[in-house]
């Protein structure tokens, strides 16, 4: 059921892009990755995905701002967004969620949830 599950992960740190990668290849999830917010742009213009994880804090595009765009093409305005974020004082949630997202994971991330809770945006 997920090899076929294609997920844009936008994230600039090496480490917890190779981390998010391990998680849910083990799972049979196809991740491409977007180090900023140009790349995402350029990724979802140019290719399908069932998904996409946010990472907030990006060098040229904050994570808010990139959903918001995703969120005005018609085109991309059913893909899930969820954000990936180490945000987690009182009203990020919120601020995500407002921005456009359909959800919001905390890091550190919980190895073990994260294939779980991926699932569950996906059947969403």
């Amino acid at each position: 059921m997920t090899e076929n599950v294609s997920i844009l992960y936008v994230e600039d740190n090496f480490e917890n892009r190779i981390l998010v990668m391990r998680i849910l290849s083990a799972e049979g999830y196809s991740v491409t990755f977007a180090e900023n917010g140009t790349e995402a742009l350029n990724a979802v213009n140019n290719s399908e995905f069932d998904l996409i994880l946010m990472d907030i804090n990006l060098p040229d595009i904050d994570g808010y701002t990139l959903t918001s765009m995703i969120r005005k093409n018609a085109n991309l305005a059913n893909i899930p967004i969820v954000a990936l974020t180490a945000n987690v004082m009182k009203g990020d949630r919120e601020k995500s969620l407002e921005a456009g997202c359909d959800g919001y994971i905390q890091k550190p991330l919980d190895v073990d949830a994260l294939p779980v809770q991926v699932n569950d945006f996906l059947k969403r």
